[in-house]
C-alpha cells in the first residue's frame, strides 16, 4: 500500500493530541539524537547522517516513543550556529528517518523558526523550543500555522551564560510565572492549549540544588494543566553529586526519571533509551497500581 505522507503525519499528530488530553496518559520516552560535533554527552557520535539514522533505527528498536533531533548544541557555553548550517545538519536525517519509519513521532529541537518550519515540512511532528519562544518571535507563527505540538522550556539566560550563578526569588513560583506568561502569549496568538507541553528546563540556568528541587516539586507545574516533560539525562547535577563523568551517570539518570515520573512527568528525554524504557515501564506499573 502506498503511503500518503500528509495523511500519515496528520494521524501521528492526532494520536499525540489524544494522548495529551488523556488524564490517565502513560509516560512516553523521548530519545535524544544530537546531530552535532559538540553536544555535552554525545557530540560527534552521530554527526554523520548515516550514523544518525542508524542510531535512530536502534532507538526505535528499543521501543522509543519520540525521537528528538537537534542540530545545535545547547550545552553550557555553547556557541550559536547559523540556521543554514543547522538545516544542513538535521533535514537529511529527518527525511530519512521519516521514510524508514512512517509511524515514529519526530521532535525537532531548535530555537529557530525557519529550521522548525523546514523540519515540519520534512516530516517532523513536534517543535521542542528550549527558549520558550524567547529567541525567535516567528516561532509562534510556525507553531500556529503548522498546528503541531510545541514544548515550551524554561531557561534563565541562554546557553552561553545560563550557568553563570543563576538566582531565583522563588524557583517554583518564578518558573510557574514564566510558563503562565508563555501560555498566554501562545494562546493569544492562536495556538491551542492542546498543542502545549511544558519543560522546567533541568540544567538550563539552574544550580545543583535547583535541579533536585524541580524534580521534587514537579507536580506544581502539572497543576497548570499541561503535560510536563523533563530532561535530566546525564546532566551535571548528577555528575557533581556522584562525582562521575558524563558517560557514567545512568543510575543517577534512572533515579531522577523514576522520581520525576512519580511526581507527574509524562515525557522523559534521555540518552540511554533501552535502560530508561525499562525503568519507566516498572515505574508506570507502580504509579498506576490499584
Amino acid at each position: 500500500m502506498e503511503l500518503n505522507p500528509e495523511l500519515d503525519q496528520a494521524l501521528i499528530v492526532k494520536s499525540f493530541y489524544d494522548w495529551c488530553q488523556d488524564p490517565n496518559r502513560e509516560t512516553l520516552v523521548m530519545g535524544i539524537l544530537n546531530v552535532t560535533p559538540d553536544s555535552f554527552s554525545d557530540g560527534g557520535l552521530f554527526y554523520n547522517t548515516d550514523e544518525a539514522v542508524r542510531h535512530a533505527l536502534q532507538l526505535i528498536e528499543y521501543g522509543i516513543d519520540i525521537i528528538d533531533i537537534g542540530g545545535e548544541s545547547t550545552r553550557p557555553g555553547a556557541k550559536k550556529i547559523s540556521e543554514e548550517e543547522e538545516i544542513q545538519r538535521i533535514i537529511p536525517v529527518v527525511k530519512q528517518i521519516r521514510e524508514l519509519s512512517p509511524e515514529i513521532i519526530i521532535s525537532i529541537d531548535t530555537t529557530k523558526s525557519m529550521v522548525a518550519q523546514k523540519a515540519i515540512q520534512s516530516g517532523a511532528n513536534i517543535i521542542n523550543d528550549i527558549s520558550g519562544f524567547s529567541f525567535d518571535n516567528r516561532m509562534i507563527d510556525v507553531v500556529r500555522e503548522s498546528k503541531v505540538p510545541v514544548i515550551i522550556m524554561h531557561m534563565q539566560g541562554d546557553p552561553s551564560n545560563m550557568q553563570n550563578k543563576p538566582v531565583y526569588d522563588d524557583l517554583i513560583i518564578d518558573i510557574s510565572s514564566f510558563f503562565k506568561s508563555k501560555i498566554k502569549l501562545a494562546t493569544d496568538a492562536g495556538i491551542k492549549k492542546k498543542q502545549i507541553i511544558l519543560d522546567p528546563g533541568i540544567g538550563f540556568g539552574k544550580t545543583v540544588g535547583d535541579n533536585f528541587q524541580l524534580i521534587n516539586q514537579l507536580n506544581e507545574f502539572c497543576k497548570l494543566g499541561f503535560p510536563v516533560m523533563i530532561g535530566p539525562s546525564r546532566k551535571s547535577f548528577i555528575g557533581t553529586t556522584l562525582n562521575l563523568p558524563v558517560d557514567d551517570r545512568l543510575e543517577g539518570t534512572a533515579a531522577a526519571v523514576a522520581v520525576g515520573v512519580m511526581n507527574g512527568a509524562r515525557i522523559v528525554r534521555v540518552h540511554d533509551v533501552k535502560e530508561i524504557k525499562r525503568v519507566v515501564t516498572i515505574v508506570e506499573k507502580i504509579r498506576t497500581a490499584a
